[in-house]
C-alpha cells in the first residue's frame, strides 16, 4: 500500500466483475466505499477477498446490501442514498460490458449491454465524483457506423467512446483518453486497452501522464524498466511435467488433477509481486483432463504454428479446425490477450490449455486471491455464468489499476494542495 502518496482516495466500482480493479486501487492506497456487479458468480469471488478478505475490506455502507446487484437496481433503488454520497467520491471506476463494441465480434449498437454506459452516465450525474476512469476494450473507440449511415434506430455516429467522451465533457469534465498496452505496467500480456481518464478540475492530460509513468511504476514495483515480463516469469513455477500430481478438490467435482505446488526457493522479481508475501498454495490450479486425441492435435499444432502468434488459416485447415483463434504461448514473451475462452491459449512446453491459477498469474493477480465458483460452463448457461475462467478473463489487470491508484492520488493530493495555497495567498491578499 503505497501510504506516501498521501491523500486517501475514495472510489467505488461500477460494472467490478471479479475485482481487478478494485484490487488495484486498494493496493494502491484507495479507500473502496462499493462495488456494484450483477452476476452473482463474480461478486462472490469479490466479496470473498475485498469484502469480507483478511488483507483488504471496502469500507462498505450500511445502507447497501452486500449482495449482487445490475447497475439499474442501484440507481433505481438507493437514489437518494446515492445523492447524498455526492462530493464525498474521489473516484468512479469501470468498464461497462464489452461484447457490444468488441471488433473480435459484431458490433451492434442496438445491443443492449451498450446501455450499460449510459448507467454509467447517470451515476456520475448523481455523484458527481473528482474523478472518472471508463476501461473497455480496443475497439470500444471503433466507428459502428459512417457518416450518414444508420443502423436499426440508432442515430449513433463514430464511436461509443466518442458519445460516452462527449456526455463527460458537458457535465464538465476534461477527458482524456487513448489505447494502453498492459505489458509497459509489467503486465506479461499483450493486452490493448482504451482508456478515458476525467477530471472535475482542468489540468494536464492524465491518460498522457499515465502512460510516461509507466517506466517510474515498473521502477517501484522491482521489475526492468526497459524489460518485457515474460510468461515463463509468470507460471515457470507451475509446470507439470515430472512433477507431483495430487487430487483437486477446491472445484467440487471429483477426478481432477492438480500440481502439488511448492514454492521456488528463489523468485524472480515478477514472481515476489504474485507470492505477495503468501505462504499456501494458490487456489484454481484445477488441470483440465484433456483426452488422448486433444493432446495429440495440441501436438499438431504445435508442429505448425508460430509461437506466439494466432494459428495462421492455412495451418487451421490443414488441421481441420473451425475455431478462429488459438495461440501456443512464447515462453520469453509476454502472453496474447487472456480471453474467457480456456482453450485460445496452449502453454509453451505442454500440450494442454492452461490452467485458470495460469491464466489470473498472467493478468497479475496476486496468489492469495482467490477465485470462486465452478471452472467453466456451457450451452445455454453461457450467457448467465460467470465461471472463474471467465472472471479472470474479464478483469482488468490489478497492476495497471494499481498504476491508474498511483497516478490519481499523486493527483488529488496536488490538487489540494493547490487550492490550499490559493486560498492562503487569498486571504493574505486580503489583510
Amino acid at each position: 500500500m503505497n501510504k506516501e502518496l498521501g491523500q486517501i482516495m475514495r472510489f467505488i466500482d461500477v460494472f467490478a466483475g471479479c475485482g481487478g480493479l478494485s484490487l488495484g486501487l486498494l493496493k494502491a492506497g484507495c479507500e473502496g466505499v462499493a462495488a456494484i456487479e450483477k452476476n452473482p458468480m463474480a461478486f462472490k469471488t469479490l466479496r470473498h477477498n475485498l469484502i469480507d478478505g483478511e488483507r483488504y475490506r471496502f469500507n462498505w455502507p450500511q445502507w447497501l446490501p452486500v449482495g449482487a446487484m445490475s447497475c439499474e437496481d442501484f440507481l433505481d433503488g438507493y437514489q437518494d442514498e446515492i445523492s447524498e454520497l455526492s462530493s464525498t467520491i474521489d473516484l468512479m471506476v469501470g468498464g461497462p460490458p464489452c461484447q457490444g463494441f468488441s471488433t473480435a465480434g459484431r458490433r451492434d449498437p442496438e445491443d443492449p449491454r451498450n446501455k450499460m454506459a449510459e448507467q454509467y452516465l447517470r451515476l456520475v450525474k448523481l455523484i458527481r465524483p473528482k474523478y472518472i476512469v471508463i476501461e473497455n476494450v480496443s475497439g470500444f473507440n471503433s466507428r459502428f457506423v459512417k457518416k450518414g449511415e444508420s443502423i436499426g434506430s440508432s442515430s449513433l455516429i463514430g464511436s461509443y467512446a466518442d458519445f460516452i467522451c462527449g456526455a463527460l465533457s458537458g457535465l464538465g469534465y476534461s477527458v482524456s483518453r487513448g489505447k494502453i498496452n498492459c505489458a509497459d505496467f509489467g503486465v506479461p500480456q499483450n493486452r490493448h486497452r482504451y482508456l478515458i481518464v476525467c477530471s472535475l478540475a482542468e489540468g494536464d492530460d492524465l491518460f498522457l501522464k499515465l502512460k510516461k509513468s509507466s517506466s517510474r511504476f515498473k521502477a517501484m514495483k522491482g521489475l526492468g524498466v526497459a524489460h518485457i515480463t515474460s510468461v515463463r516469469e509468470a507460471i515457470l513455477d507451475l509446470e507439470t511435467r515430472s512433477r507431483t500430481l495430487v487430487d483437486n478438490l477446491d472445484s467440487g467435482i471429483s477426478g481432477f488433477r492438480e500440481l502439488k505446488y511448492r514454492a521456488p526457493n528463489v523468485l524472480s522479481p515478477y514472481l515476489k509481486l504474485m507470492r505477495d508475501g503468501y505462504e499456501l498454495a494458490p487456489n484454481s490450479m484445477r488441470l483440465s483432463n484433456h483426452k488422448t486425441s486433444t493432446i495429440s492435435q495440441f501436438e499438431r499444432i504445435r508442429q505448425l504454428s508460430e509461437p506466439g502468434r494466432s494459428l495462421s488459416k492455412s495451418a487451421r485447415d490443414t488441421l481441420g479446425l473451425k475455431k478462429h483463434a488459438i495461440t501456443v504461448l512464447t515462453a520469453s514473451d509476454a502472453s496474447p490477450t487472456i480471453t474467457t475462452l480456456p482453450d485460445d491459449i496452449i502453454h509453451y512446453s505442454e500440450n494442454r490449455i492452461l490452467t485458470a491459477r495460469e491464466c489470473a498469474r498472467i493478468q497479475s493477480f496476486p496468489d492469495w486471491f482467490e477465485f470462486t465458483g465452478k471452472y467453466t460452463t456451457g450451452g445455454a448457461a453461457r450467457k448467465l455464468d460467470c465461471p472463474r475462467y471467465t472472471q479472470i478473463g474479464n478483469a482488468v489487470p490489478p497492476l495497471l489499476s494499481e498504476a491508474i491508484g498511483n497516478l490519481l492520488r499523486l493527483e488529488l493530493s496536488m490538487h489540494i494542495s493547490s487550492v490550499a495555497l490559493d486560498g492562503q495567498a487569498h486571504l493574505s491578499g486580503g489583510v
